[in-house]
This record gives C-alpha cells, sequence and structure tokens, in this order.
C-alpha cells in the first residue's frame, strides 16, 4: 500500500471515502433519512456517549448492508485461547520462552500465554502468541471483550478491516480496537505477539518535562483509507466474535468489509517502530525504562498503567562512570518481554526473535553473568547500543499469571533460566572501596 494512501495522526478526526462513490459522507450530518447511494449509517461506539471529549471515541460507517444482518452466532473451538488464569498453580520464577512458539496454529492462530483480569469486569490484559500459515478467507474476527496490539515478528501481514486495508511488517505494530472487524492475509509462515487489553484503550504517554516532541510522534500513526468490497458469498461468510474470553461464530452471506466511507476517531491504526524519538542520559545513570514508552493503557490510578508497550531500540550510548545495561530489578510491574528482531543487550545468548520471557511482579532480574562481567571492565565510549535489535516488553501493574499451555503444553519453557545468573559472584571486598 502506497503511503499516500494512508491517513496521518493519532486520535485525529479522520474523513474517508472510497474515491468509486465520490459524495458518498452525508454532508452536514450523520443520520440522513436517505444516504447517498442507498447506503446505511451505523455508529460504532469505543466508548460512553458522555465520556469527556477528550476520551470520547466514535466512528460513523456508511455501509452497504449493517452488520446486524447476519445469522444466530454459535460457539467456535477455542484451542488454546483462554481467560483462566487458574488453569495451573502460581509461579513467581521468571519465565523464558527462549525460542519461537511451534507452529503452523489451529486455525485461530492464537495460544494464550499468560494474563490476568476479566473481560467481564472490563479490567484485565492477555498476552498471546500468534503463529498461521494460512489466509482467513471469507473469515473475519472481532473482538468484544477489548483491543488487540498487534507485534508481528517474522511475516507480513495484509489486514482488511471496515475502515480500509494495513499491510503490518516486522519492525511495525498495529492496534485493532474493540468491535472492529478484521480479516488477516498471510505470505507463508508468520508469527508474531499480541497484547490484549480490556477496558482501556491505547494512548500516547504524557511527556511531563520532555515537552511537546518526542518519543511516537502523533504524527507517524498511520490510519486506512475507505475501501469496499460489494461480495456475496453464497458458500456463506463466517464472523468470529471473542465475546466474554469465548469464540462464538456466526454466518452471512455477504463481505463484511462494505463500507464505502467512514469519519470518526475510533479507528484501527499502525505505528512504524524505527519512527520512536529515543531519549537517553547523556551524563551518568540510567533514566528510567519509562522513557522508551509508545503507548499505554491507563488505569484509573494516576500514573499507573494496566499496561505499557515499551521498546528498546538502536540508540547511543554515552552515560559516564556507569553500568550500561539494564540495571537489576524487583519490580511492582509485570515484565513481559519479546524480542522481534537481534540481540537482547541483557542477554544476548539464549533469547531468540520469537522468543519471551516474563519477570512477574517482584521477582529478581536483570542482566546474566556474561553481560554482567563484560559491561563492568568495558571502555567507556559513545557507543551504538541495540544495532540491528527490536527488543519490546508489555508492563502491566497486574499480576500475570503463565497459562498451561505456556507452561506446560507447548514444551518451550526453559528450565534452566535461573542458570544464567549463577555464575554471577560476589567481589566485594571491605578493605576496598
Amino acid at each position: 500500500l502506497a503511503e499516500e494512501q494512508i491517513l496521518s495522526g493519532f486520535g485525529n478526526e479522520h474523513v474517508s471515502e472510497d474515491p468509486r462513490c465520490p459524495g458518498a459522507l452525508p454532508e452536514g450530518q450523520n443520520n440522513p433519512q436517505v444516504c447517498p447511494y442507498g447506503l446505511y449509517a451505523e455508529q460504532l461506539s469505543g466508548s460512553a456517549f458522555t465520556c469527556p471529549r477528550p476520551t470520547n471515541k466514535r466512528s460513523w460507517l456508511y455501509r452497504i448492508l449493517p452488520s446486524v444482518c447476519h445469522k444466530p452466532f454459535k460457539p467456535l473451538e477455542e484451542g488454546h485461547l483462554t481467560h483462566n488464569w487458574d488453569e495451573v498453580e502460581p509461579d513467581p520464577n521468571q519465565v523464558t520462552v527462549p525460542e519461537r512458539a511451534p507452529g503452523p496454529a489451529r486455525r485461530t492462530g492464537l495460544h494464550t500465554l499468560c494474563g490476568a483480569g476479566e473481560p467481564r469486569g472490563r479490567n484485565g490484559i492477555a498476552v498471546h502468541i500468534f503463529v498461521c500459515n494460512t489466509s482467513m478467507i471469507n473469515r473475519c474476527l472481532y473482538n468484544s471483550d477489548g483491543d488487540f496490539l498487534i507485534v508481528p515478528q517474522q511475516g507480513k501481514l495484509l489486514i482488511t478491516t471496515e475502515f480500509g486495508k494495513m499491510l503490518v511488517e516486522p519492525n511495525e505494530i498495529c492496534v485493532i480496537q474493540q468491535g472492529m472487524r478484521f480479516s488477516v492475509e498471510v505470505f507463508g509462515e508468520t508469527r508474531g505477539y499480541i497484547l490484549e487489553v480490556y477496558g482501556a484503550h491505547f494512548e500516547l504517554p504524557d511527556l511531563g518535562p520532555i515537552g511537546a516532541n518526542g518519543l511516537a510522534n502523533p504524527r507517524d500513526f498511520l490510519v486506512p483509507v475507505a475501501w469496499y468490497e460489494d461480495r456475496q458469498v453464497p458458500g456463506g461468510y463466517t464472523v468470529i466474535s471473542k465475546y466474554q474470553g469465548k469464540l462464538f461464530a456466526a454466518q452471512q452471506d455477504f463481505s463484511p468489509f462494505n463500507v464505502v466511507a467512514w469519519h470518526g476517531n475510533y479507528t484501527p491504526y499502525k505505528y512504524h517502530l524505527e519512527k520512536f524519538m529515543v531519549i537517553n542520559s547523556v551524563a551518568f545513570d540510567h533514566a528510567d525504562p519509562s522513557i522508551f514508552t509508545v503507548l499505554t493503557a491507563k488505569s484509573t490510578r494516576p500514573g499507573v498503567a494496566v499496561a505499557d508497550f515499551v521498546i528498546f531500540p538502536p540508540r547511543w550510548g554515552v552515560a559516564d562512570n556507569t553500568f550500561r545495561p539494564p540495571y537489576y530489578h524487583r519490580n511492582c510491574m509485570s515484565e513481559f518481554m519479546g524480542l522481534i528482531k537481534g540481540h537482547y543487550e541483557a542477554k544476548e545468548e539464549g533469547f531468540q526473535p520469537g522468543g519471551a520471557s516474563l519477570h512477574s511482579m517482584m521477582t529478581p532480574h536483570g542482566p546474566d553473568a556474561d553481560c554482567f562481567e563484560k559491561a563492568s571492565k568495558a571502555k567507556l565510549e559513545p557507543e551504538r547500543v541495540a544495532e540491528g535489535t527490536m527488543a519490546f516488553m508489555f508492563e502491566s501493574s497486574l499480576s500475570l499469571a503463565v497459562t498451561k499451555w505456556g507452561l506446560q503444553t507447548s514444551n518451550q519453557l526453559d528450565k534452566n533460566y535461573y542458570k544464567c545468573w549463577e555464575p554471577l559472584k560476589s567481589h566485594f571486598n571491605p578493605n576496598c572501596k
């Protein structure tokens, strides 16, 4: 997709109509008695009607047939998709899946790795791994429970939505917000990660003393333009709903991607991680990793996130008299790490692209022994850090439970992960400061 076919801006009020039907948007109102071209007007609400303007999310869609034209939903097998956080006993140990998850997956393509909270209460998150090699043909999915933040690690995703099409490649992310129907075309084996958030939408983090510019700039978020197909599907089109953690399927005889025009601020969007404007220490010590936050889903407590999406991109390291890799840490937050490409700076061995780690709430973590010894003796000069690498973190204020699939069924858990810290030795000498 050419860049000129994409709209720019985070949370903007956008207007788009397919050029095949000029004037498809009603003039001066949302719901005229008769819409242009005989279309149906349908509102998609992403927030309560009475939310304050800064958080009020909705779009108006002008479509060939409304979404209500479908047969009843029936239960669909979920495979390894779950929100049952009590499948296995709690485990506070450091957890790593050092290599890519097994695949190809079932037709749903989703394997839940960890999470917390409950979709019916509209508070919580889930982390999924997706693995697939087959496109969704005459099938689409929408999530009634929350938003999907999708991080492809291998393979391109051509995502068709009710708002238009987006091509999302590794080193890009996209967000499909609650209720938006989408279908995915893949081009061979495709893998990645999904952060699902119940009850809150992603926002840009507040910048505070940083000022007006920096981190992920609003203009770099891209929104698809209107595109429609007026296509009958005699064999039946399957609409899949993720509802209260379960999957349901309904049949209809036409494509749901029949939106000729739309306007509003509630849309899918994508972002290229190379656009992130990195901020770092230029004197000594570390700034906290919150400076690498791309998107945040806020909780009701000020400054505390249900989930943050954080990246560790290529950058300069120049801090003097400083241990430059990530410091040893015990955190009141849960930290799920993933790797899109390259080598993570705190663990260059044993953590491969497509792998993952979970450092649970208050469980210690930090650089392995080799990293510590090397960084403690290194000559401190300006250096490029994480060149050719893109690691990321899903951080949450919730205490995440690992699923049975993550701990047992996947057969990918590294039970020797703790051994990477065993070679750490004491350097203490009370007679030498």
